[in-house]
C-alpha cells in the first residue's frame, strides 16, 4: 500500500518484460511495492494435503495432494476418427476426498510419464464439473519431491509451510512465490504508515517484518502477527482518507434549509392516504435536522426493497422546496428516471402542477431531464432549471453536464448508490452556488462495518420497517437438472397466478441478440467435454420465444432489456404496468425501482448466475400489492455446489442485512465493496469487513482523532505517502464505490 521509492521499481525491470506483462494485465500489479502486497491467500503445510472435499466450483485453486491413479484411454472423435484420441485421467487423493483431473490430446504425454501413483504434487486450475464429478482439467502442477531430489523448490518456498497465492491459469502460484521470493529484500525499505504510538500500543510489528512474515512464515504464529499487523494497515489507511473527506466536508459552508410551517410539504402530508412508519418519522427527522445546519448534510439512506424510501426522500426535497430551493434526483438508468418521475408525479397530484391551470397553491415543477429527451422538451427542461420555475428535478447522468444550469441548488438525492461514483457527486455538487445537502438512497442492505468502510464519509440512515399491507413472498429453489419436472410445475404456477389475475416476471442474465457476433461466438466455442458446465447463460429472447411457443402459450409475453430503445422500454413497462401483459420476460433492468403491484410471481432463470443481493433485490418486485408473491429460483447447479448453497440461503431468509452478511462470507469482499465493477483491484486484502469489525471500528476512532488533530498529517510521512499511494488513479476508485 506504501509504494515508496525503492518499491516503486516496476516489475519489468526486476522480473523481466513477460512476467510484468502478465502480472500487469491479470493480477493487476505493476511495481515491486504491488507484489510485496500480494499476500498468500492460504498456507499448505508440506506433510499435509488440501481438503478436497471443500473445493469451490468455478473457481481457480491450488492443490496439494498424491496421485491414487492414472489410467489413459483412447476414443474416437471428429479430430481423431480412428479412436486415436488421446485422455489422461488421474485421481488425486488428499485422504479423505478425491478430485478427478483429465488430460487431453497431445497435452497428455509429460503427465502420463510424471504422475505415477504415489506422486506428492501442487496441482492448479478451475474447478469445474463432469458427470457429476468435480474435476480440473488440464491443470498445472508442480511435483514435491523426497527431501533430497529438488529440495531447494519446497525450501524456496519456506519451511514447512507452503504459500498458496491468489493466481491465475496464466500465473500459478508456485511461479507467483518465486517471483515474490526474488523481491522481499526490498520489504526491508517499506516506510511504516502508523504512527508510532498507535503501532506500539497494540503491540503490531514493524511493516517489514510483517512482510516477511506473511510470505516466509516459519511457523503458525509467524503468519498470525503478519496478518494481525497488515489488517491494521489497511483498515486505518482507508479510515484515515475517510475521515479526512468527512473532515474536509465539515469545513463546507452550506445553506441550511427548514421547510415552512405551512407549505409544501405541510400540504403535501395531508394528501397522503397513510401515516408513515415510526422508521419513515425517525429517518425523516434525523435528515431535517441535518439539512437545517450550515453545513452539508451527507447521510445514506438504506432501507429494505420496498420500505418506502422514495416517499421519505421526496419529503426531504419537498422541505428544501418550501425553503426556496431546488433539489434534484439522481437516476442511475432512463427507465428508473422516467419511474421515479411518474410515482413522484402521482404522489404529489395537484402539487406538482406549479405554474399551470388546477394547480395547487404551493405547488411546484417536476421536471424530468434525460439524455434522450428531444431537443424542445430538453430546452424547455434546462430553462425550468435555470429560473427556478422547476424546484424538483429527476434524471440522470444528463444531470451533470455543462450545459445544466440551477437557479439555486438545495438537495442532491442519488437512488442507488452503488452505481455514481464521488466524482459524479462532486460534479453535481459544483452545479449550486454553495454545496447542496447529498442524500444516498441504497436499496442493498449493508452490513454495519460495509457501511463504516465503504460510506465511512456518510452518516447512515436505515429504514427496516416494511409498510403495512405489504404481502409475504415465498421463495422456492428449482433444481432443473435433477428435477425436470420441478421446472415444468413453476411454469404451470405461473399460469395459475395469470389465471387468477396477477401478472409475472421471468427473469433471464442475458439478453441473447449478441450471438451474431463472431468474435463472442468463437469465444463461447469450448472442448466438448466442457459442454454441460459452460453453456452461455439462457437468454430473455431465447427464453422469451420458447415460452411463447411451449409451456405459457396463449398467454401475453413480452420482453424487455437494456439494449431496447427508450422509448421501446418505457411502451413495454407501461402495457406491463397496465396489466395488458401477462408475462414479462427480462435482465435484471427490472431490478430496481419497478412498481407493478398486481405482479405476484417471478421466475429466475440460471439464478446461480446472480449476486445475492441482486436476486434479493430482483424478488422484491412481486409482493407489493396485497396478494403474495412467489419466486422460484431455477438452477442446474449440483445440490452440494456451493451456488446452491447460496440460492438456498435467500430463499431461506426475506432479511436483507442477514443475506448481505452471507453475501459478504461467501464472495470476495473486493466485489461486495463495488471493485468487480470498476475492474481495480480489491484494496482489501487481508482485511475481512465481517470478521475484523472490531477493527475497523477502533481504527475509525483512531484515525479520527489522528485527522482531528493534524488534518493534513504534516508530522506523519509515512502514513501521507501510504495515503497516496492508496489514492493513485487506479485505487481512487475504491473509494469512488462504483
Amino acid at each position: 500500500m506504501d509504494l515508496v521509492p525503492a518499491l516503486q521499481e516496476p516489475l519489468k525491470k526486476v522480473l523481466g518484460p513477460a512476467t510484468a506483462k502478465v502480472m500487469a494485465e491479470h493480477l493487476g500489479l505493476h511495481t515491486v511495492g504491488d507484489l510485496l502486497h500480494h499476500y498468500p491467500r492460504r498456507y499448505e503445510e508440506r506433510g499435509q494435503l488440501t481438503h478436497l472435499a471443500d473445493l469451490p466450483m468455478d473457481e481457480h485453486v491450488t492443490v496439494v495432494a498424491q496421485v491414487a491413479d492414472a489410467r489413459l484411454h483412447t476414443f474416437a472423435s471428429s479430430k481423431a476418427p480412428r479412436g486415436k484420441g488421446q485422455r489422461l485421467e488421474v485421481t488425486i487423493t488428499d485422504g479423505s476426498g478425491r478430485l478427478q483431473l483429465v488430460f487431453f490430446g497431445n497435452g497428455v504425454h509429460k503427465p502420463h510419464k510424471e504422475l505415477l501413483p504415489g506422486t506428492r504434487a501442487m496441482f492448479a486450475g478451475k474447478v469445474s464439473v463432469f458427470n457429476r464429478r468435480l474435476q480440473l482439467a488440464h491443470p498445472a502442477y508442480e511435483l514435491l519431491r523426497g527431501d533430497t531430489e529438488g529440495e531447494e523448490t519446497v525450501e524456496s518456498w519456506a519451511g514447512a509451510l507452503i504459500p498458496l497465492y491468489p493466481a491465475t491459469a496464466k500465473l500459478e502460484s508456485w511461479k507467483l512465490a518465486k517471483a515474490i521470493q526474488t523481491v522481499l529484500p526490498s520489504a526491508q525499505e517499506a516506510v511504516d504508515p502508523l504512527p508510532g504510538s498507535l503501532r506500539e500500543g497494540r503491540g503490531l510489528v514493524p511493516l517489514p517484518e510483517a512482510l516477511l512474515k506473511i510470505h516466509r512464515p516459519h511457523t503458525k504464529a509467524d503468519i498470525e502477527d503478519a496478518r494481525a499487523r497488515l489488517k491494521w494497515d489497511e483498515a486505518f489507511v482507508l479510515q484515515v482518507a475517510l475521515a479526512r473527506r468527512r473532515h474536509a466536508e465539515t469545513q463546507l459552508p452550506a445553506v441550511p434549509r427548514k421547510p415552512g410551517p405551512d407549505g409544501l410539504l405541510t400540504a403535501f402530508d395531508d394528501r397522503l392516504p397513510f401515516t408513515l412508519t415510526d422508521g419513515q418519522q425517525k429517518v425523516s427527522r434525523e435528515i431535517f435536522d441535518d439539512l437545517a445546519t450550515d453545513h452539508p448534510m451527507h447521510r445514506l439512506l438504506q432501507g429494505e426493497v420496498g420500505s418506502g424510501k422514495t416517499l421519505v426522500a421526496l419529503r426531504a426535497m419537498l422541505a428544501v422546496v418550501d425553503s426556496g430551493g431546488q433539489a434534484v434526483m439522481l437516476a442511475p438508468t432512463e427507465v428508473l428516471a422516467q419511474q421515479h418521475h411518474r410515482s413522484v408525479v402521482e404522489m404529489m397530484g395537484e402539487l406538482a402542477e406549479g405554474g399551470m391551470l388546477g394547480g395547487a397553491e404551493h405547488a411546484t415543477k417536476v421536471v424530468l431531464l434525460t439524455g434522450s429527451m428531444g431537443a424542445a422538451a430538453r430546452r424547455h427542461a434546462l430553462l425550468d432549471l435555470a429560473t427556478g420555475e422547476a424546484g424538483i428535478v429527476i434524471g440522470t447522468h444528463a444531470l451533470i453536464e455543462d450545459k445544466v444550469q440551477f437557479h439555486d441548488l438545495g438537495l442532491v438525492v442519488v437512488d442507488e448508490q452503488h452505481r455514481f461514483g464521488v466524482e459524479q457527486r462532486d460534479a453535481l455538487r459544483g452545479k449550486g452556488k454553495q454545496p447542496p445537502h447529498l442524500l444516498v438512497m441504497t436499496a442493498t442492505p449493508i452490513p454495519r462495518t460495509v457501511a463504516m468502510t465503504v460510506f465511512g464519509d456518510l452518516e447512515t440512515s436505515v429504514l427496516d420497517q416494511l409498510p403495512a399491507g405489504r404481502s409475504p413472498i415465498a421463495s422456492h429453489v428449482v433444481p432443473a437438472a435433477d428435477k425436470p419436472h420441478f421446472l415444468a410445475r413453476a411454469w404451470e404456477r405461473v399460469r395459475e397466478e395469470v389465471s387468477n389475475g396477477h401478472q409475472a416476471y421471468v427473469v433471464c442474465p442475458r439478453i441473447g441478440d449478441e450471438d451474431d457476433d463472431p468474435k463472442k461466438k468463437a469465444a463461447q466455442r469450448t472442448a466438448p467435454e466442457d459442454d454441460a458446465e459452460k453453456r452461455p447463460p439462457l437468454a430473455v429472447l431465447d427464453v422469451a420465444e420458447q415460452l411463447a411457443k411451449g409451456p405459457l402459450q396463449g398467454l401475453r409475453v413480452e420482453v424487455l432489456h437494456g439494449r431496447m430503445q427508450p422509448d421501446d422500454k418505457d411502451a413495454v413497462m407501461r402495457r406491463f404496468a397496465a396489466g395488458e401483459t401477462d408475462v414479462l420476460v427480462a435482465t435484471t433492468v427490472i431490478e430496481v425501482g419497478v412498481n407493478v403491484p398486481n405482479a405476484t410471481a417471478m421466475v429466475i432463470m440460471d439464478a446461480d448466475r446472480f449476486g445475492v443481493s441482486q436476486l434479493h433485490q430482483l424478488r422484491g418486485r412481486v409482493g407489493r400489492g396485497s396478494a403474495p408473491g412467489l419466486c422460484l429460483l431455477v438452477s442446474e447447479m449440483p445440490e452440494a455446489s456451493a451456488a446452491r448453497q447460496r440460492l438456498n440461503a435467500v430463499a431461506s431468509t426475506r432479511d436483507g442485512f442477514e443475506l448481505s452478511r452471507i453475501d459478504l462470507e461467501q464472495r470476495r469482499e473486493g466485489d461486495v465493496l463495488g471493485q468487480a465493477q470498476s475492474g481495480a483491484r480489491t484494496s482489501l486484502r487481508v482485511l475481512a469487513v465481517i470478521e475484523d469489525e472490531e477493527i475497523i471500528a477502533e481504527a475509525r476512532q483512531e484515525a479520527a482523532a489522528v485527522v482531528a488533530a493534524d488534518p493534513e498529517l504534516t508530522g506523519l510521512p509515512g502514513l501521507r505517502t501510504a495515503l497516496q499511494a492508496l489514492l493513485d488513479e487506479e485505487r481512487e476508485q475504491y473509494l469512488e464505490k462504483g
